[in-house]
């Protein structure tokens, strides 16, 4: 056999050798560290454990320069130190290292004065420094306007804190205390606004974060007067009036007057006049031609002039630039007066030349893999330039929720016409341990323990954190409702952009039915891929255990024969296209699904069914931010080869918080024969939603709506007996979430659902 296959393999153990034996030379000739000595300048001491846990210069290890300048900053990022000094005296035998400590006098006592209307302990905890650190004034500092803000966040807008550091220099100690003067706890009555003509009232209010006392301020957190906040409201007022064009408008300061223990806000206004624009020219522009320009750009002759446009006028000549990698292009909007009422606008452009991607360097990521960074960014070596995409890609990162600060910046290179890309991160905690309680209308009571990771990594013993994968536990126990998951998500399965997850689960249900209750705990499997922006693919496998328990003795008979365990094996697939603009308060956009499932045959199990959904939601954002809502769902299900019944827990209902609200949770559909009017379930189902929602204060809307629905037991049986209600209802962003609550009447309903209104209390805006 040739030698000639193996010749990689010598060379790479000639180079490994060469590597190893050229370091131990280099260790070899650097002296031995002998001793390390730690001395005082000063009187304030630390402990000298305290130093070398800071240092990586070691007994018995080589000195090395570089890793005494890295013990140096080491030292000074404790926050102890004043002064340091690592040097070595050279020895026959090796070196000694001396280091010379000039510490900071260390905090002997901590105190908080002035506190009474709010609990001592839960202040001090604002606090970082704590007794034993060394005084350090720009944590000090810190820690005063911690306190500040936590009382504003509490209503005390005319709260005052005072350091008092008091230094014995001999004793290289120190006492710091903190004074509060807490002031008053305002509420505020009223927001009024004088001297405004064009701009309607209820647009101001709209505009400023400062609102009146109102009966669901405990859990909206308004209604507190904010000092601060009147100055940004202030900006705010000005802000408004300058994008409709009165450029010269001004604000006074809020005038602030107390009534009762209450106050009145008014904001002062001076309108001025409203400006146009006038001529628009280009300068400088060899790339893009005028009217190339011209398309994106919103400042245009004639058009009301605002400051605000002006400026996103200016960000998407850049974004045009930049996608052709224009990295140093500038662009400046000159303003012009030009007589009564009218603005030219002069844009002036230095164009620079076109650049390409050198290199990609990733910095910073401590945990974090560099191919968890990498994959989520939109540039790579050899493509042009593209800042659009440099911006994409920060927004990416910053949405991985991984890191709380993420910089991508080009800077220069030796090669003419190339940059490089860097990516800078700032690691936060990833992981989370929730407690919490909860209420629906379907559910009931029920708490809960949760923990994720949502930048796991399975194959990290043991930090198992850094991978990009979505790790999660939940338990949650409550009157009606006990659930068990464990789910583990690989967002790039394979380093390809297709989602896989599993999930272990364990659910028990009593609220399913009144006469019955429903087990499952088994696993799923599923994958999901984005086709494009707004569409994306998916499939999953599903194999559980189904278990009809605590029948009630009265229960009709259909239930009756369901008494017993299920074993179910499905596939499933579906596809989804998406525009919505928010998840939690839709204004624009659709949402469409559609999903189909097979259980049974050569997958196995004691159930043999197939079926489909297809649901359509449309949004309209009106006049008054009013929002119209269109919402519909089709939806079957049935036997197939040798199945003989769909199960009662695969059969398809309606009702309740989430369909049609004017019923009872899953009571619209086919009765049990015995006519005691238990719901079991059809085959089919068609329903249809249209909602109405108008802004009522901040954070609260109000809405009005229309349900109808049929279930019918045989399949692709969508007409029939149709259910409907009417209803009024308020939607609550709240610090917990955003919460539901709704009140419906039905219109028109069988024999079992009397005509009395139902309210449903729940979580979230979608359906």
């Amino acid at each position: 056999m040739s030698h000639r296959r193996f010749l990689p393999v010598y060379l790479a153990a000639f180079g490994l050798f060469f590597s190893v034996a050229g370091f131990s030379q280099q260790a070899a000739s650097a002296p031995e560290i002998l001793s390390i000595e730690v001395q005082y300048a000063g009187s304030t001491k630390l402990s000298r454990e305290k130093v070398l846990a800071n240092m990586q210069t070691r007994k018995g290890r080589p000195y090395d320069e570089r890793t005494v300048e890295e013990d140096i900053r080491n030292l000074y990022a404790t926050g102890n130190v004043t002064n340091v000094r690592i040097y070595g005296q050279p020895t026959p035998a090796g070196v000694n290292v001396i280091v010379v400590i000039q510490a900071k006098p260390q905090i002997e006592e901590l105190g908080l004065q002035g506190v009474e209307k709010l609990k001592e302990s839960r202040v001090r905890k604002q606090l970082s420094v704590k007794v034993g650190d060394g005084l350090n004034e720009a944590l000090l500092e810190a820690d005063r306007q911690k306190i500040l803000e936590y009382y504003r966040g509490k209503g005390y807008s005319e709260v005052d804190v005072r350091t008092s550091v008091d230094t014995d220099e001999k004793e290289g100690k120190a006492r710091v205390a903190f004074r509060v003067s807490e002031g008053s706890k305002l509420e505020v009555r009223s927001v009024k606004f004088e001297g405004n003509q064009v701009v309607a009232e209820k647009d101001l209010k709209r505009a400023v974060k400062t609102k009146p006392r109102n009966l669901i301020s405990f859990l909206t957190n308004t209604g507190r007067l904010d000092r601060d906040q009147l100055d940004q409201d202030a900006i705010a007022i000005r802000e408004l009036y300058q994008s409709r064009g009165y450029v010269d408008a001004e604000v006074d300061p809020a005038q602030v007057e107390s009534v009762g223990g209450r106050v009145d806000v008014t904001f002062r206004l001076r309108e001025g006049q409203m400006y146009h624009v006038g001529n628009v020219t280009y300068r400088g522009n060899r790339v893009f031609t005028p009217d190339e320009i011209l398309a994106k750009i919103k400042t245009k002759s004639g058009e009301v002039y605002s400051p605000q446009r002006l400026r996103a006028d200016v960000k998407a000549v850049q974004d045009l630039y930049g996608t052709r990698g224009y990295v140093d292009f500038q662009a400046v909007a000159d303003t012009i007066p030009a007589g009564s009422g009218m603005i030219d606008v002069a844009f002036r452009f230095e164009e620079g030349t076109q650049s390409y991607v050198e290199h990609v360097n990733v910095t910073g990521n401590v945990r974090t893999k560099d191919k968890v960074i990498r994959r989520e960014l939109a540039l790579a070596p050899g493509e042009v330039f593209n800042t659009v995409r440099l911006d994409a890609s920060r927004q990416r990162l910053q949405g991985l929720n991984y890191f709380s600060k993420v910089e991508a910046y080009p800077s220069d290179t030796l090669v003419p016409g190339r940059k490089d890309v860097n990516v800078n991160v700032e690691e936060k905690r990833t992981g989370s341990v929730n407690f919490g309680a909860g209420f629906s209308s379907i559910d009931s009571l029920l708490a809960f323990a949760e923990l994720t990771q949502s930048n796991f990594d399975a194959l990290n013993w043991p930090n198992f954190t850094g991978g990009g994968q979505k790790f999660r536990i939940r338990a949650q126990y409550g009157t009606r409702r006990q659930d068990f998951i464990i789910s583990l998500t690989e967002p790039y399965f394979l380093d390809q952009k297709i989602s896989l997850g599993g999930e272990l689960f364990y659910r028990d249900a009593s609220f399913v039915s009144s006469v019955y209750a429903e087990r499952r705990y088994g696993f799923e499997l599923n994958s999901r891929k984005s086709l494009n922006e707004f569409t994306f693919v998916r499939a999953g496998y599903r194999f559980e255990d189904v278990n009809i328990h605590d029948v009630d003795p009265d229960a009709p008979k259909e239930i009756q024969d369901s008494k017993r365990s299920f074993l179910q094996s499905m596939l499933s697939a579906g596809i989804t296209y998406d525009t919505r603009d928010s998840l939690m308060l839709t204004r624009r956009g659709e949402r469409l699904e559609f999903q189909t499932y097979g259980a049974g045959g050569p997958l196995g199990g004691d159930v043999q069914i197939y079926g489909f959904s297809l649901e359509g939601a449309k949004y309209f954002n009106l006049a008054w931010d009013t929002i119209l809502i269109l919402n519909a769902e089709v939806a079957n299900v049935d036997t197939w080869g040798g199945g003989s019944s769909v199960p009662i827990f695969d059969r398809l209902y309606l009702g309740g918080a989430n369909n049609l609200r004017g019923f009872r949770y899953r009571d619209v559909g086919p009765k049990d024969s015995s006519g005691k009017g238990e719901p079991i379930g059809g085959s089919s189902l068609v329903r249809g939603t249209v909602e109405y929602t108008m802004p009522v204060m901040d954070k609260v809307r109000a809405a009005v709506f229309y349900d109808v629905g049929a279930v019918n037991s045989k399949s692709y049986s969508f007409g029939g007996n149709l259910n409907s209600d009417v209803g009024v209802g308020l939607r609550l962003d709240l610090p917990i979430g955003p919460v539901r609550i709704d009140y419906g009447i039905p219109m028109a309903a069988d024999k079992y659902n009397d005509g009395g209104g139902r309210f449903n209390f729940n979580v979230g805006y979608q359906f």
